[in-house]
């Protein structure tokens, strides 16, 4: 069992950076795959980035690519989304997830563990 919680949203003007963590509690977090997906209003939930337990494999959504960075630290059962150069289309809630990518990495079923997300506004 894990039990995540994110952190590091708020309000933020375009162009500018924010970084979100999610840390996790439980064990052997560094078995899990780590993702982080988004939501905006009256809009399906997206992918958004996603890490391998070691951290060799990473993906990212084609609209984020550049701009946003993920990155994991085991030790500290943390896993980051650093995003730079928001724009107002970025404006959404964030929820990191875990799991073990039984599918594909880019897919919310791959993930059996949600935190309850933090919401991320950026103003034009």
């Amino acid at each position: 069992q894990v039990q995540l919680v994110e952190s590091g949203g708020g309000l933020v003007q375009a162009g500018g950076s924010l970084r979100l963590s999610c840390a996790a509690t439980g064990r052997a977090f560094s078995t899990y795959a780590m993702g982080w997906f988004r939501q905006a209003p009256g809009k399906e939930r997206e992918f958004v980035a996603a890490i391998s337990g070691s951290g060799s494999r990473i993906y990212y959504a084609d609209s984020v690519k550049g701009r946003f960075t993920i990155s994991r630290d085991n030790a500290k059962n943390t896993v980051y989304l650093q995003m730079s150069s928001l724009k107002p289309e970025d404006t959404a809630v964030y929820s990191c997830a875990a799991g073990y990518w039984n599918r594909a990495a880019i897919r919310s079923d791959a993930y059996d563990y949600w935190g309850q997300g933090t919401q991320v506004t950026v103003s034009s």
